[in-house]
């Protein structure tokens, strides 16, 4: 299966290194040069394209900005989760670039097509992996060695991780949700008690719609009864009076034309409307005698109207919301007729929250088996992992140094609590050493000095390189802190990862620069300066000239040569 490679690196104005252009081999290519030749500063460039923030103070004095780009010819297995992170792969191949300018801006690209520098990360991070001695702090801390460690597991661990996750998110969606009923249980408990004190009023006061202006006009019919005698009598003396009532007059009226009407139609029709009017009157005269006689003082019917217009007014004020009595009366019955639904939804609540608190009991059953399970996993993975590790180790000048994984559970007790587990499961995992067959085991942060870190550090991405799809390895000096044979054996596990990924070192050490297959030398000047190439490949003597410069720091001494020629030799060994 073809893997993903870093085939070009081209600086442009960045720090001490006007331009410079490398075109990276398989294998391993080490990067060499005085100190203050600009080593890590084709670093620089590189974390710059991968989205590494960016410093207007790297561009080189007398530049306006800095460029730097980074060409990759993209693996079978790489293209997907590149364009998932935001990426564009173009016929297999892609160029990341990033410029900075002197007033801080800064510009991504992938391909020539914009990009922020969050997306450069996230394709840098299915790529290349930077590892620098002040990053194997890192190592120290329990998550990233449990991280570490679930890596190492591959496709099975992560199976039962993934289904562990999947088993804590429902477990926490249905305990925030069981959270939030019953902090809402208070509103509740108070909308209950609102509804039931409705549906006792509404009970108690029974209202009718329309009622409250049928109450109104009953009670002020009653209340002026003298005004309406008073008004009907005088309406009745203008109808029926004998000599001058409206009756009496419309008859003798209707009677004279009578007479005459036959001979002229006009006044036949005349006739007819007087005819109409007498009929009218007599009619509207016996209605006023009929609603005469109903008018008759009832002083308990009228206190009893006025007593419910008070219990309407009061039921009104407290449960409508309408200016008007009786449409604020009529949302009042149509509120009535879903209450008792609502009011059996409501009281049906704590049935619920006591069935969601079962739930929950049964979800975290399940959590705690899924909990054990990655625990387990995690255990045989860790032994697996210290015996290849210590394996490692022993083969860096380390042989009596054991690496141990220990995986300590939480105790979740007999009543589990779901505060007990996090998202990655319940488990911590330290890394320790031992540095003698009987010896006590000492955590990493706190007994390993900074060139042992390197050395296990290195040792544990020899193992991960064998199942990691990263198939590139930056290391800025790792080494530091290692001479001697450990230097030597560096070198061999260095080759050794090599064999199976891209890596490419930054190192001070010709132990370790004597096993690449590519060498880079940055150079000065005579005077101090950096050429204006900056960084050149070396070839056949020039690479024994330089690793007699890193061994005695004179080139030209024929010991020196002698001693580094031998030490290019060991790859072949």
């Amino acid at each position: 299966m073809k893997r993903s490679r870093l085939n070009e690196i081209t600086i442009r104005g960045i720090g001490v290194i006007d331009s410079a252009s490398l075109e990276i081999g398989q294998g391993l290519t080490v990067l060499t040069g005085e100190t203050g030749a600009g080593k890590t500063m084709v670093l620089t460039a590189l974390n710059l394209v991968l989205g590494g923030k960016s410093d207007a103070t790297l561009i080189r004095s007398g530049k306006d900005r800095l460029l730097a780009s980074a060409t990759f010819e993209i693996g079978d297995n790489q293209n997907e989760a590149i364009e998932s992170a935001g990426g564009s792969v173009d016929g297999g191949v892609l160029i990341l670039n990033r410029v900075v300018t002197s007033d801080g801006r800064s510009k991504a690209s992938v391909n020539g097509e914009p990009i922020t520098a969050g997306v450069a990360d996230a394709i840098g991070s299915h790529l290349i992996e930077i590892h620098a001695q002040a990053a194997n702090a890192g190592l120290l801390k329990p998550a990233l060695q449990r991280d570490l460690l679930d890596r190492f597991g591959g496709d099975a661990l992560a199976k039962v991780l993934s289904d562990y996750s999947a088993a804590y998110r429902e477990s926490k969606d249905l305990i925030d949700r069981y959270k939030a009923a019953k902090e809402s249980a208070s509103q509740r408990d108070s909308q209950i008690t609102q509804l039931q004190e409705f549906l006792s009023q509404f009970a108690k006061v029974k209202p009718n719609a329309g009622e409250f202006a049928s109450l109104v006009g009953e009670i002020a019919k009653l209340d002026s009864l003298e005004e309406f005698r008073s008004a009907t009598g005088i309406a009745q003396d203008a109808i029926n009076d004998d000599e001058s009532g409206a009756a009496t007059l419309l008859n003798q009226a209707r009677k004279a034309l009578e007479g005459v009407a036959q001979k002229d139609p006009q006044l036949a029709a005349l006739v007819g409307n007087l005819n109409e009017a007498f009929y009218l009157v007599n009619e509207s005269a016996r209605e006023l005698e009929s609603y005469a006689g109903d008018l008759e003082a009832d002083p308990e019917k009228l206190n009893t109207l006025q007593l419910r217009r008070a219990e309407l007014s009061a039921f009104i004020k407290r449960f409508g919301n309408e200016a008007d009595p009786d449409l604020s009366l009529a949302g009042i019955i149509e509120r009535h007729s879903g209450a008792k639904s609502e009011l059996a939804d409501l009281t049906g609540g704590d049935e619920r929250l006591a069935q969601m608190a079962e739930e929950i009991t049964a979800k975290l059953t399940v959590l705690k088996t899924k909990a054990e399970k990655l625990t387990a996993a995690r255990m045989k993975s860790a032994a697996v992992l210290a015996k290849e590790v210590s394996a490692e180790i022993h083969s860096l000048s380390m042989p009596h140094t054991d690496f141990l994984a220990d995986v300590t559970p939480a105790d979740l007790g007999e009543k589990v609590a779901f505060a007990k587990f996090h998202v990655d499961g319940i488990d911590e995992v330290n890394f320790s050493l031992t540095t003698s067959k009987n010896g006590s085991k000492v955590a990493i942060n706190k007994g390993a000095s900074g060139g042992e870190l390197s050395r296990v550090m290195l040792a544990i991405e020899v193992v991960l390189a064998k199942i990691s799809p990263v198939a590139i390895y930056v290391f800025d000096e790792v080494d530091a802190g290692v001479g001697g044979k450990a230097a030597i054996e560096v070198g061999r596990r260095l080759a050794a990862l090599a064999e199976s990924a891209q890596v490419i070192v930054v190192t001070h050490l010709p132990q370790v620069a004597a096993w690449a297959e590519s060498h880079f030398v940055v150079e000065k000047n005579s005077d101090g300066a950096i050429v204006e190439s900056g960084v050149r490949k070396l070839q056949g003597e020039e690479r024994v000239g330089e690793i007699a410069r890193m061994l005695a720091g004179m080139e030209e001494s024929a010991s020196a040569q002698e001693h580094a020629a031998e030490l290019l030799q060991l790859r072949f060994g």
